[in-house]
């Protein structure tokens, strides 16, 4: 209950807010009587609902206080509530901080977990050459770090772990070797070099079962450098990656037949300053760019021919990665030096004339055409042309009456003694081409057989001689130089025709790999059907005068210059002589001798459905006046100049007038230089005719360029190599060049766009030191 006496004093007493209070209640009271009201089922007077309105009142004043209170507890504990999800939000961040701390550590232990995993099987050998040991693979780096080569090592072998060699299979020069579970061995090597700055690493395998060949790929492509080396392919490749061929037996064969050229070495340089190197006795298969798969690759395997002949019981494959600063340091470093030891004087003086000196090959298709009024007859055209020099005549087989006989055709050449020693008062030197064949028509095949001085059929205890087929011959046997019977026989004959004739060489005609009987067996197991010619020129180079041979696969003892393959008589047969003697250059092949003027047949294989290396090249016919003239120009240039077709046959006065000034470049600025690089090639054993890289091989523009070359390092020749142009591209590497046509000073280090070469010039720069100026 509520009281309502002394309210004054009452308000005096209550603080200021008791006094609202109380203002409150006086308006409640001051409110006048309600009636009697029924509340629930109960009658109430006016006082009594008025008491009860009093205390609900009260009531309700208390919940609005306590509302009040709430509210303001609430709005108290807000900014406690703010900062406590602020607590919260800053625990969540840190925790999720913590939890990508902690998986940045696990990825950072687990990266450097597998890379010191991959160091560990990527193990460094000899400081530049790191081999993984389970994907095989290689890395040769520079002394920078950067790659040099990079490849795959044991294409095929599905084994991954390899092992350390049992201490009984290790080799006595140090070598590193691993094993693959009883599979194959790997040796690896570093070689010491005559130069320090080339190093060489050797690769060997072994393998230990059967079926299985060891096969290395290395990267090729743009920015792998340039592949040089090998030989000449058959789809004329310079430089060598350009080409695209599956594997096949790196031996000597005819390139519109096989896969290689008639003269191959183990020899593969790199623009990057690597060069490899593989063992001769090595089963040597090789593919490029195989389905276009950017990998140049080196394999082992025997085979039912090439490489039929054993020595290990299983393929091996050994070779040599060399490395230097630069290519031309390698290829320098790598090159046979001293030819010249051993060389006589009279040596000497055959090179210097077949450098000076035109060949006069005599134009005989078959040996009706070959007579000795022929010879005597030529040889006056050549006399009365009264500008050209005289020099080699060249006399090819058909002198014989049977391949083999190795004795004058008595009824073709009567008095051919006579005649020879006419050629020789007019100053002519005589030369005649051998086969080491022997048709089975001719009088001295019995005698062969007799005596065992034949290649014999594989597996018939020598009883058998082996038959093959080659140019005209359609059965012959082949005279086998590694029994040393054979040896005095060949050479009492060929004393006898030089005795008899004074002939002053010979040119040596072995074929190629591929002309050897298929199932051969010499009396000294070769390593290949190849070595045959090597085995040859070992024996006989030394007593026996010879100026040329048709086939190699090392570098023949001077005087003899390497001839190119025969080319066909055409515009596609002229553009494939530079790159063919770019190539042969590059594997260490300095003297050579392309073919005639003109071509060396003419021959439509486009028409013919297969094309086999037996068949016999006729002469061609007079060539185009045109093609005729850039051929001569090019050949101006070249180390030796050979004709079949004499420029007076056109009887042309432009022809005549277009030959008599190439002779005069040739005698008075090409000779010399010639002759002057032909020295050094003795020395160095680096070509007389020279891609233009080895004059700067940093030149990036001299990498691809096949349609020039250089006189070793005084003189660029740039020949026009289609019908009908009158003008091209050139490049001049640095230096000050002179104009061959119009004696103007060239600034090296660039191309001339469009040059102006009319029919009867050819464009060629002659080097001047770099201060020369007008």
């Amino acid at each position: 209950m509520l009281q309502y006496e002394d309210e004054s004093s009452e308000e005096e007493q209550q603080p200021k807010s008791a006094k609202a209070k109380s203002l409150f209640r006086h308006r409640r009271g001051s409110i006048a009587p309600l009636p009697a009201l029924r509340l629930n089922d109960k009658e109430m007077m006016a006082n009594d609902f008025d008491a009860q309105s009093i205390m609900s009142n009260q009531n309700s004043i208390t919940s609005i206080n306590s509302l009040a209170s709430l509210l303001k507890e609430k709005m108290q504990n807000v900014p406690a509530m703010i900062r406590k999800k602020k607590r919260e939000t800053k625990d969540y961040k840190l925790r999720v901080f913590v939890g990508m701390l902690f998986l940045i550590i696990v990825f950072l232990v687990g990266y450097a977990y597998v890379m010191y995993n991959q160091k560990l099987l990527a193990k460094s050998y000899f400081e530049s050459v790191k081999l993984h040991k389970k994907t095989r693979g290689l890395r040769i780096l520079d002394p920078k770090g950067n790659d040099l080569l990079t490849g795959n090592l044991a294409i095929g072998l599905k084994i991954d772990k390899p092992y350390n060699c049992l201490p009984e299979d290790l080799r006595d020069d140090g070598s590193v070797c691993y094993e693959w579970n009883s599979m194959v061995r790997l040796y690896m090597n570093l070689e010491k070099t005559a130069v320090p700055e080339v190093k060489c690493y050797m690769f060997s395998w072994e393998t230990l079962v059967d079926n299985f060949y060891p096969t290395d790929c290395f990267d090729i492509g743009d920015d792998r450098g340039f592949w040089y080396g090998g030989g000449l392919t058959s789809g004329i490749d310079y430089p060598l990656g350009k080409a695209s061929f599956d594997f096949a037996p790196f031996i000597t064969g005819d390139i519109n037949v096989q896969q290689w050229g008639n003269a191959v070495k183990r020899y593969f340089l790199n623009s990057k300053g690597i060069a490899i190197q593989v063992d001769e006795q090595t089963p040597l298969y090789i593919s490029v760019n195989k389905d276009n798969n950017n990998k140049f690759c080196l394999q082992g395997r025997n085979d039912n021919f090439a490489f039929v002949n054993k020595f290990s019981k299983y393929p091996q494959l050994n070779y040599k990665v060399c490395t230097g600063p630069d290519m031309k340091t390698v290829h320098n470093g790598l090159t046979q030096k001293s030819l010249w030891d051993g060389l006589t004087e009279n040596d000497n003086a055959v090179i210097k004339s077949l450098l000076r000196e035109p060949v006069w090959q005599i134009p005989a298709a078959n040996q009706a055409q070959l007579t000795e009024t022929a010879i005597y007859n030529y040889t006056e055209n050549v006399i009365a042309s009264g500008y050209l020099r005289l020099g080699h005549v060249f006399v090819n087989e058909y002198w014989q009456k049977n391949i083999g006989d190795f004795k004058l055709d008595a009824e073709r050449f009567p008095t051919l003694e006579d005649t020879v020693k006419i050629l020789h008062r007019r100053g002519f030197r005589i030369s005649i081409s051998i086969q080491l064949f022997i048709s089975t028509e001719s009088e001295n095949f019995l005698e062969a057989v007799t005596k065992k001085l034949l290649i014999y059929e594989r597996e018939s205890e020598r009883s058998i001689p082996a038959l093959t087929r080659y140019k005209s011959l359609a059965s012959a046997g082949v005279l086998d130089i590694t029994n040393n019977a054979t040896i005095p026989w060949v050479r009492n004959h060929l004393q006898k025709i030089t005795e008899t004739l004074g002939i002053d060489s010979f040119y040596i005609d072995f074929g190629n790999a591929y002309s050897m009987p298929r199932y051969y067996q010499c009396s000294t197991t070769l390593n290949n059907p190849d070595q045959y010619k090597s085995i040859f020129m070992e024996r006989f180079e030394g007593n026996l005068n010879i100026f040329g041979v048709s086939s190699a696969i090392s570098v023949p003892r001077p005087p003899a210059f390497l001839s190119l393959p025969p080319v066909n008589s055409s515009w596609s047969g002229l553009q494939t002589i530079i790159p063919t003697l770019l190539s042969y250059g590059v594997i260490g092949y300095p003297f050579l001798m392309p073919g005639p003027v003109g071509g060396d047949f003419l021959l439509p294989t486009e028409k013919l459905k297969k094309m086999y290396s037996f068949y016999p090249l006729d002469m061609p016919p007079l060539p185009e006046v045109e093609l005729y003239i850039r051929w001569l120009q090019m050949a101006t240039f070249l180390p030796v100049l050979r004709f079949t077709h004499l420029p007076s046959e056109y009887k042309n006065e432009t022809v005549t007038e277009i030959a008599k000034e190439l002779s005069t470049i040739r005698l008075k600025t090409v000779v010399p230089m010639l002759e002057k690089y032909a020295s050094e090639a003795m020395d160095e054993g680096l070509p007389i005719i020279r891609p233009l890289w080895m004059m700067d091989s940093t030149d990036v523009n001299c990498l691809f360029i096949d349609d020039e070359f250089s006189i070793g390092d005084g003189m660029i020749v740039a020949p026009i190599l289609y019908r009908s142009d009158t003008s091209r591209e050139v490049y001049l590497p640095q230096g000050v060049w002179k104009d061959g046509i119009d004696g103007s000073l060239r600034k090296g280090n660039r191309w001339i766009h469009n040059y102006h070469v009319p029919q009867n010039k050819v464009a060629y720069f002659v080097k001047m030191p770099d201060n020369t100026r007008f």
